[in-house]
This record gives structure tokens, C-alpha cells and sequence, in this order.
């Protein structure tokens, strides 16, 4: 009766995991092998795990990945010049706690994007908050926004984003006030925000590709000072079948997290 109470307590406190937790230990014979500690220890766990993959959870369906990536399904191969030890170093994700960027340059095919998507995922892993933007669709966002008055939010909101991803930057010129908008973006964002940019243009020839050399120089400056550079190699994947599905708010088990 007593624990039967402590159960319907728990299920009104919304501690549910601790109340799945303790119905399977009711249920263990052996559980009386365990200290009143160590069973505890099971409950207060298995109520943190479940919390911390709802957030996990959220934080993906929040970034929005284009494609469901992992730091563990990169490919190595020597063709595309992939430097293991550097990955390994990114994927620590330190490079976000100092607020600094990836650029991720090569041709069409490469694995740019699901490189960016793994960093993604596993920035989000590591409880950073991420969103995925493609670069043409999201200026375009932005230049709703300032239309329908909700441009100093949105932009509000992408200041607190620890880490943003712009896919196919410079992939075709942008106008005057799309640039304008990409510089009130990154200069919001500041010191303590980080950015991945993929692009198939190397980076030399992204001031001409941006036109107006004073905006182009403000931006690369806040993009290109502090930042990490892949290049990638190689044929493109694509004939290869590698390709890999995007996220659709499937669940993802945490796992010793």
C-alpha cells in the first residue's frame, strides 16, 4: 500500500521515469540484494537520463538538421582529405565554448553538409543549442521577417543560438539588403556564438562573390578571424549512394550521456 502511494506521488510530481524505476525494482526479487543508496542512485538515474534525452530530443527538433549525421559515420577515406585528428579535436566541441567558427569548403557532392549536420548533432549532444539554415531560403526568411515586423525578434532569437549553421554560402550573389541582414545576423551573434559555413566557392573569391567590398569586409572579418577551415576532396558521394536521410523527429536514445 505504501509504495503504491509513493508511485501515484511520484506520477503527480511528473517524475516518471523515477516512478517506472521504482515499479521494476517492486517487481525485482532481487532487489533487496541492492543498499537503500544503491536504489536510490537507480531511481535519481533513470529520472536524469529520461530528462536529459527529452532535451536532447528537443534540441535536435529545434536545429532542424537537414540530414540525420554522426561524428562516428564520417568517412575517412585518404581521397578526401579529412584530417582525423582535427575532427576529433571539433568534436569535443570546445571550439563552440570559445565562440569560434568551421568553414567547410569543396565541391558538389563532397559531404560538406553532413559534415556540418554531424558537428550539428553532436554540438547538440554535448547540450548546445544549434539551428540549421540554408543560406538562399534563409535570407529570404529574414527579408520576410522585415516586412512582417518580426525581424528585430527573429534576430533576438538567432543572438542566443550557440551554434549556426549556413549551408551553400555563397552559392549565388546576394543583393545589398540580403547582405545587410547576414551582417546584422553574425554581428549579433558577437564573440560568444558560433557558426559552420559550407560553401563550393573556396574562400578567396568570397569578398567578389559578396560585391559590396565594406559589407564584405565586415563580415568576413567577424566569420574568417577566429575560424577552423576544412577543405574536402574528392568525387561526390552522391554516386556512391551516400546519402543520408534527414531528421523527422525521430527519437534519439540516450545512452550513457
Amino acid at each position: 500500500m505504501m509504495f503504491q502511494q509513493t508511485i501515484e506521488k511520484l506520477r503527480d510530481l511528473r517524475l516518471n521515469a523515477m516512478k517506472h524505476e521504482l515499479e521494476t525494482q517492486i517487481n525485482n526479487v532481487n532487489v533487496t540484494e541492492l543498499s537503500f543508496e544503491e536504489r536510490l542512485g537507480l531511481l535519481v538515474d533513470r529520472e536524469w537520463y529520461s530528462r536529459e534525452e527529452r532535451r536532447l530530443n528537443q534540441r535536435l527538433k529545434t536545429a532542424k538538421l537537414r540530414q540525420a549525421a554522426s561524428m562516428e559515420n564520417i568517412d575517412y577515406r585518404p581521397t578526401r582529405g579529412i584530417d582525423k585528428k582535427q575532427l576529433q579535436e571539433l568534436s569535443s566541441c570546445l571550439w563552440i565554448r570559445s565562440g569560434k567558427n568551421i568553414i567547410i569548403t569543396g565541391p558538389t557532392g563532397a559531404g560538406k553538409t553532413y559534415l556540418a549536420c554531424a558537428l550539428g548533432e553532436k554540438a547538440c549532444r554535448e547540450g548546445f543549442s544549434s539551428i540549421y539554415k540554408k543560406v538562399q531560403r534563409f535570407v529570404h526568411e529574414l527579408a520576410i521577417s522585415r516586412a512582417d515586423g518580426s525581424y528585430l525578434k527573429l534576430l533576438s532569437q538567432l543572438a542566443k543560438v550557440e551554434l549556426l549553421i549556413l549551408d551553400d554560402w555563397a552559392l549565388s550573389p546576394l543583393d545589398s539588403q540580403a547582405q545587410q541582414d547576414i551582417l546584422e545576423v553574425i554581428d549579433d551573434r558577437g564573440d560568444h556564438c558560433s557558426t559552420i559555413i559550407t560553401s563550393q566557392l573556396p574562400i578567396d573569391k568570397w569578398h567578389n562573390m559578396l560585391g559590396d567590398p565594406t559589407i564584405a569586409d565586415a563580415i568576413l572579418d567577424r566569420i574568417l578571424g577566429k575560424a577552423y577551415k576544412i577543405n574536402l576532396e574528392g568525387d561526390t558521394l552522391r554516386r556512391e549512394g551516400m546519402i543520408f536521410p534527414r531528421y523527422k523527429g525521430e527519437t534519439v536514445k540516450v545512452v550513457n550521456y
